[in-house]
């Protein structure tokens, strides 16, 4: 069809021009990445390209026709944007570098991002993976937080920060690695089973509660 969208494009307001995301897990790029990026930001002379709010980097403004050749010159994944399904997970640096980190929060976005991300849900999802309770990636307004705390993670589940926010609701404390991403996979199943469809987690959260919410998945 004639107005098909071109793969992993998004029509922006001037309903002739496109956006693309490279996915860039937890937000890490790479110099490779970077002088792909910038590669073909001068070749399609790309008039805006912007570091998003997901730790991603959007490259907006480009013509139909040159989607494709953008992508196959990037050769990057796509970032979901717009889907009904993980969109990202967001992470700050944890133990990696901060002397303020006390969970490996890279690690566990990447663990995530690399097991969730494009899977279908009932709405975009997104989580947020923070080291220490300063709670950097803002965990408390996710679909899923994960806070890194001295006796292990803490998960909230029910966050927003769109225009009617929402923080997070607890849902347990003092989890290991491995108890932290069994949860969120329960959750994701919960929500999957029981959200409606574009209601995000938060309106679940709303509508369900906490309480029913944590004798389904704990």
């Amino acid at each position: 069809m004639a107005d098909e969208t071109p793969k992993g494009a998004i029509l922006q307001r001037d309903k002739k021009t496109y956006a693309i995301v490279p996915r860039t897990p937890v937000g890490l790029v790479t110099p490779d990445v970077l002088e792909a990026i910038a590669r073909v930001g001068r070749k399609f002379e790309i008039p805006i390209i912007k570091i998003t709010s997901g730790q991603r980097i959007a490259l907006v403004g480009l013509e139909k026709e040159q989607v494709d050749q953008v992508w196959d010159d990037l050769k990057m994944d796509i970032g979901p944007a717009v889907g009904l399904c993980v969109h990202y997970v967001q992470a700050c640096p944890g133990t990696s570098v901060c002397k303020f980190g006390v969970r490996d929060s890279l690690g566990l976005g990447l663990e995530l991002e690399e097991m969730f991300v494009g899977a279908e849900l009932p709405a975009k999802l997104k989580v947020g993976v923070s080291g220490c309770p300063m709670c950097c990636a803002e965990s408390y307004v996710r679909d899923v937080g994960l806070i890194g705390k001295p006796k292990g993670w803490t998960m909230v589940v029910g966050g927003n920060a769109s225009g009617k926010p929402r923080i997070a609701d607890e849902v347990a404390e003092n989890l290991s690695r491995e108890e932290a991403v069994e949860l969120v996979r329960r959750f994701l199943d919960y929500y999957r089973e029981n959200g409606g469809k574009r209601m995000r987690s938060a309106r679940m959260l709303q509508k369900v509660g906490i309480d029913a919410v944590k004798a389904a998945i704990l």
